[in-house]
Formats: C-alpha cells, sequence, structure tokens
C-alpha cells in the first residue's frame, strides 16, 4: 500500500479518536457534575483484552490484560441486595469520585465508551442494575440531569468543532476572495452548464441568501438551493436547479471536474528551460490571449488547444507591456509549452482577515452554525435512491483526508466530522445519544419513566439498526472502490 494510504489512515485514526475522546469527555463531566458514578472511561473498544487500564483507586496499572469473563466493577455494589440507608449514605460518600474510575485504552480504533453506574446502555443491562438504585446512579437523579448527561457528549461535540474554528482563523487568520473581485466570472462544469450556468457567471444568491465570499459555505449553499440567481454581464439571471443536482454535481467531481472554480487568465510566472515557451522568449507578464487564432479567454481553454496541438507548432498572441504580439510556439508531445501561471491570489484582490482572540469566537461560532446547516440542508437527499448509494464509511471519510500531512486541512476536516458526529449523536434511534434523549423527554412530558426492560430493548434493537447502518455504508465503500472497478474492466 501506498505513502498516502496510510497518511490518510493516521489522520483519520488521529481524528475520530481525538473526537470520540471529547465526547465521552461530555457524558463524564455532567456525570460527575450530579454526583454520578462513572465504572469505566475507555478510548477505543477492548473485547477480550484491553492494552492499558488504570485504576486511580487502587494505583493498579495493567498493560496487555486480559480481561477477566467476569468483572465485578465494586465491591461495594448492590448487586440486587438491599442496603440500609446508613450504608447508602457511606456509599454516597465514597462514590462521588474520580479515583473510582476505570481508565482504559482498547485496541480496536473505532469509537469508545463510558461506561455510567445504573445506566442501561451498550455495556450493562437490566439485569446488571442492583435491585435498589444507589443516590451515586445515574437513575436515581431527576431526569433533567440525566437529560443534562446525555447531551453532553454532543455539545462537547459541537463546542470543539467551534473551538478549532476559531483556532485556526486566530492563528492562521483568513484569506477569502469576495465573489465581486472574481471580474472574470467562473467556468462551470458540464454538469452545470445542463443546469443553466454560462462560463462567465458570478453567483450572488442562493434560495435568497447572499454569497458574498468565493469559498466552501457557498459552494455547498448553491448545491443544496432550488433557485439561484449570478450576475451575467450586467444582468442578475434566476436559475432553477434539479433536484438531484448535488448528486449530478458529485458524479462530475469522481471524474475530476469541479462545479466551478475562478476563471483564470493565461499570464506566465515562471518558464521551464528547454520547453516551447523558452525558445520562443516568452516572459514572466505575458497574457497569452489566443492560439493559431483561437480566443483562450483562461487557462481551460488554453490547455483545451494545446491538447489539440502536440507535437505541432503553433502561433500564440499574447499581450506584453501593452502590445499584442504573436509569435510561433512549440507544443510538446504532451500538450505543454512549459509555463508557470500566475497564482490566483496575484489575479484577483483577495482580502486577508486577521482576527485578534476575542474576535477569533464569534468567527467561529458563524463557522461552526455554517456548516452545520449546509450539512443539515443536505440529508434531504439521504432519502432518495442516490442519496442511499451515497453514504460512505470509514473509507469515504478517511478519503477527504489530504496524502500529506497538512495541519490546517487536518484540523479543518476535524471540525466538519466533529459536528456530523454531533448531530448524528442526538438523531432519536435508540443506542445513541437522541434515543435516550427521546425517553427522557417522554418521561419529563408524561411523568412517567419507561421500564428498564423496555429500555434494555429499545437498546438492542437500536445496536442492531447502527449495525445494520456501519455494514451498509463501509459496504458501500468496498463497491465503490473494490468491487466496481472489478466489474467494469
Amino acid at each position: 500500500m501506498s505513502a498516502s494510504f496510510w497518511i490518510r489512515t493516521l489522520e483519520l485514526i488521529t481524528s475520530l479518536s481525538l473526537l470520540v475522546f471529547v465526547h465521552e469527555l461530555g457524558h463524564y463531566m455532567w456525570a460527575r457534575i450530579f454526583g454520578i458514578k462513572v465504572e469505566k472511561f475507555y478510548l477505543f473498544f477492548n473485547p477480550w483484552f484491553t492494552l492499558f487500564k488504570w485504576h486511580p483507586r487502587t494505583g493498579k496499572v495493567s498493560l496487555f490484560s486480559k480481561n477477566p469473563k467476569e468483572e465485578t466493577e465494586d465491591k461495594n455494589n448492590t448487586d440486587k441486595t438491599e442496603k440500609t440507608e446508613e450504608v447508602a449514605a457511606l456509599d454516597t460518600a465514597e462514590k462521588q469520585s474520580w479515583r473510582d474510575t476505570e481508565y482504559g485504552i482498547g485496541w480496536v480504533p473505532l469509537g469508545g465508551y463510558c461506561a455510567i453506574a445504573g445506566m442501561i446502555d451498550e455495556t450493562k443491562s437490566a439485569d446488571d442494575l442492583g435491585e435498589v438504585a444507589q443516590p451515586w446512579e445515574f437513575r436515581s437523579k431527576p431526569a433533567w440531569k440525566r437529560l443534562l448527561v446525555m447531551v453532553g457528549g454532543v455539545l462537547n461535540n459541537f463546542i470543539f468543532a467551534i473551538l478549532i474554528y476559531a483556532g485556526m482563523v486566530y492563528y492562521w487568520g483568513e484569506e477569502v476572495l469576495p465573489m465581486k473581485n472574481i471580474t472574470m466570472g467562473m467556468r462551470y462544469s458540464q454538469v452545470a452548464h445542463k443546469a443553466g450556468f454560462e462560463d462567465g457567471d458570478i453567483p450572488i444568491k442562493a434560495d435568497g441568501n447572499e454569497l458574498t465570499i468565493m469559498d466552501n459555505d457557498a459552494v455547498q449553499k448553491l448545491l443544496t438551493s432550488s433557485r439561484v440567481e449570478v450576475l451575467r454581464g450586467d444582468d442578475v439571471v434566476k436559475i432553477n436547479l434539479p433536484k438531484d443536482f448535488i448528486f449530478q454535481v458529485n458524479d462530475d467531481a469522481e471524474k475530476g471536474e469541479a462545479f466551478m472554480t475562478p476563471m483564470m487568465p493565461v499570464v506566465v510566472d515562471q518558464v521551464m528551460p528547454g520547453e516551447g515557451a523558452a525558445k520562443a522568449k516568452l516572459t514572466q507578464g505575458d497574457s497569452i490571449i489566443a492560439v493559431d487564432g483561437e480566443a483562450t479567454i483562461d487557462y481551460y481553454a488554453f490547455s483545451a488547444a494545446l491538447e489539440k496541438n502536440k507535437g505541432k507548432e503553433v502561433k500564440m498572441t499574447y499581450y506584453r507591456d501593452g502590445k499584442e504580439l504573436t509569435t510561433p510556439v512549440q507544443v510538446n508531445t504532451s500538450g505543454i509549452i512549459g509555463i508557470n501561471l500566475k497564482p490566483l491570489n496575484e489575479i484577483y484582490q483577495f482580502e486577508t482577515r486577521d482576527y485578534s482572540l476575542l474576535a477569533s469566537v464569534p468567527r467561529g461560532i458563524e463557522m461552526g452554525w455554517n456548516q452545520l446547516y449546509n450539512y443539515v440542508a443536505q440529508l434531504k437527499y439521504i432519502f432518495t435512491k442516490r442519496g442511499a448509494e451515497s453514504i460512505g464509511g470509514f473509507g469515504a471519510i478517511g478519503s477527504i483526508f489530504p496524502d500529506t500531512w497538512n495541519w490546517h486541512a487536518f484540523w479543518n476536516i476535524t471540525a466538519l466530522i466533529s459536528i456530523i458526529l454531533a448531530f448524528m449523536n442526538i438523531l432519536p434511534i435508540p443506542a445513541l445519544d437522541g434515543g435516550h434523549v427521546l425517553f427522557l423527554i417522554y418521561e419529563m412530558i408524561f411523568r412517567r419513566k419507561p421500564s428498564d426492560k423496555f429500555l434494555e430493548r429499545a437498546q438492542m434493537v437500536g445496536m442492531v439498526i447502527l449495525f445494520a447502518l456501519l455494514i451498509y455504508a463501509n459496504g458501500n465503500d468496498l463497491w465503490r472502490w473494490v468491487i466496481k472497478p472489478f466489474v467494469n474492466q
């Protein structure tokens, strides 16, 4: 396997590990605030054996230890035996300490867990609970406290994403390209052309929302809207987009064609020695406008013209110091003449935004909210056939990381995944935080708590649903990248 595969794998595991820790810490923090005992706090799952575990109360540290078949979490647990109020009071005083939690690292890097005493979840069933609820157990606390414990992970993930964005703009700042400064407009993909876009259009609104900056947020708003407005010359043109537009664009993207990019004039920045441009004495600052009389308004048209003339000599028209000149240039057999273009930030006027520590926080909140909004807006497509086919697993997540380590990209992607995890976890599916929240809201409204057996069965149903989704998502990855290419050969 290539080095890029291992770099992406490392980025994925590092990112998910950090986010799982932050999520479970949210549950842990609120449990401890309300005096609820947390039996275990683990990063990664640990079936059969554990890489590392530490119990502060005993001071015992274990490495690569086999999990006992039957492990009693605490010798003072009731284990279905009743206790007097005096003993319970002593237990309450003892159990409200972080020292009674076992901290560990498992060996399956797909998540983690926080085992809370007196709570039915993936770590324990109704039969594992004692007959008498103890004051330090989850089930003994008022519904509103249990609700905060359950939403703690989701809140942590969203807040963490905001902190990442705030940290990024504080440390790196933002270099943004205002839409109004893209004077040549955008070049669009074939799918976009069919939808009604024309090269040179400048997007200004998506479903009535103004688009002021050319960034990923603007692209997402365009892809998920039903009507956009573009500036075409001096006219404002409205375009109605098809419902499956985002999937058509994604199909183009898989073929390497971007939905839209700023049009790039062909302005020479560097000339490669020995190639056609150098031999023709082209130099920095020359602006190429035609190849053999065919207008090349941007680099895309220029590249297409060279592709048609591989290995041939062409007449190249360009501007130098305001004068229009023409010279013969040899195109090599690869369709290039040996030039590098002026970078985008030297063609169009960017704005550099620096943020103080105080100003970075509201910007982080804005970025986090925009990402959440865009993600939720795309979920409506999940319930279509194309949407279901687009669901991906760990492979799809890993593929969005760059194939070389880049801290800016890493933190940007980690923040996005953190927002996705927050939203997915709050969905009202049993076994997810949202499922627990749903039952707690029911309890708060009807003043009646669902039975432990009902919660246990709901947990089992939820786990089946989650495993089915996990298998389906990763099965899609397997089909896209392994089976489908082999079938199409």
